[in-house]
């Protein structure tokens, strides 16, 4: 069974409580339900890790490595447009990542037009909800088998 980790940072956890009209209303929860649902469907193991504290998703992603994770969702939330440090643990590990964005990244404000670490995923999909986490999942499945 391919193990493949869901990585969410700052913020994520107050999907469906925060800028409904940005990220939609389905609760966190509901959408962790959802992606858990779709990995069964593709025959993952999957884990799904939230923080909002910069220096855990790097320990994150650095324990996914150690770990033999075959593939990784990532929504880093703010970080994406600033955190170097993520960009460069993502890059330091042989793992793929795709990158998912509730939002249309590139319709909002300009600050958010630019991802660090997208150049060093292997994807990234933007705008369609918690949809994007499903899509990403269905992603992986072809690029890990």
């Amino acid at each position: 069974m391919k193990k493949v980790r869901i990585i969410n940072g700052a913020n994520i956890n107050f999907t469906g409580i925060r800028e409904k009209n940005v990220y939609g209303s389905l609760s966190y929860d509901d959408i962790i339900k959802n992606i858990k649902i779709k990995a069964d469907e593709l025959g993952f193991e999957v884990e799904c890790f939230q923080s909002n504290h910069e220096g855990d998703i790097i320990d994150y992603i650095q324990k996914c490595f150690l770990d033999g994770v075959d593939g990784v969702v990532i929504n880093p939330g703010a970080f994406t447009h600033y955190s170097y440090a993520i960009r460069d643990a993502i890059s330091s590990v042989d793992i793929p990542f795709i990158e998912v964005h509730m939002s249309n990244i590139h319709k909002r404000e300009e600050f958010r037009h630019k991802s660090v670490t997208a150049p060093v995923c292997t994807a990234q999909i933007c705008g369609l909800g918690a949809l994007g986490y499903e899509i990403a999942l269905t992603a992986l499945n072809v690029i890990i088998n």
